[in-house]
């Protein structure tokens, strides 16, 4: 049985194209696979906390440490980092908001670094001093932009601080096996941003049958 994380970056509700993939994956996922279990994580409609002062205090105690006030200050990002240890299958859908990620998906990720949670630093190691402590995870990052060109090589690559930098996030989680699903060019009329659509929603289908397949 598959443990699935699902989460929700976009503002918007129906009119999220994000937000139809992250469906079109638990539909397609649930047609194979029925008994997957599924948790659903809203970042878009709902408040995420940012990192205050009080958490970084928390957060750099030593847990036999920790206040009750310490504790109260850590629960939303324990919580989150709990789901993330518990899914098999990381699912994020975000748009790309000003050539990067939403506020509340970077509040998300603030609340999810934490050192001895989702990684260890190695002092002795310069070159590359943190080790994941999520293992064998895969994510989907299913993304979706107004403009194109973003992909490797890609006219726009220089401008694309969405899914480098979560994949470099992840990566330091300890998460390496990452796909990417893309819906290009949205802003371009209905006709361009339908092609795209089409396009994703079954290059994500195919990947999902590749994926359950090598499993």
């Amino acid at each position: 049985m598959k443990k699935v994380l699902v989460i929700n970056a976009s503002a918007r509700g129906q009119r999220s194209q994000s937000r139809k993939l992250t469906e079109i994956f638990t539909e397609h996922l649930q047609g194979i696979q029925n008994d997957a279990e599924i948790t659903y994580r809203e970042l878009g409609s709902s408040h995420v906390p940012h990192v205050n002062e009080n958490w970084i205090a928390a957060a750099f105690k030593p847990e036999t440490a920790r206040t009750e006030d310490d504790k109260k200050a850590l629960e939303i990002s324990d919580a989150f980092i709990a789901e993330l240890h518990h899914a098999d299958m990381i699912v994020i859908g975000t748009p790309m908001y000003n050539w990067s990620i939403p506020s509340a998906l970077k509040a998300y990720i603030d609340q999810v670094v934490r050192v001895n949670e989702t990684f260890k630093f190695d002092a002795t190691n310069l070159q590359y001093p943190y080790i994941g402590l999520l293992e064998n995870k895969t994510l989907f990052l299913l993304l979706s932009r107004g403009d194109q060109g973003y992909e490797k090589g890609g006219y726009n690559e220089h401008m694309n601080f969405q899914d480098p930098y979560l994949k470099t996030v992840f990566n330091i989680m300890g998460v390496h096996h990452i796909h990417t699903i893309a819906i290009n060019g949205i802003s371009y009329g209905p006709e361009k941003a339908q092609k795209s659509i089409a396009l994703s929603h079954q290059e994500l289908k195919d990947l999902i049958d590749l994926e359950l397949q090598q499993q």
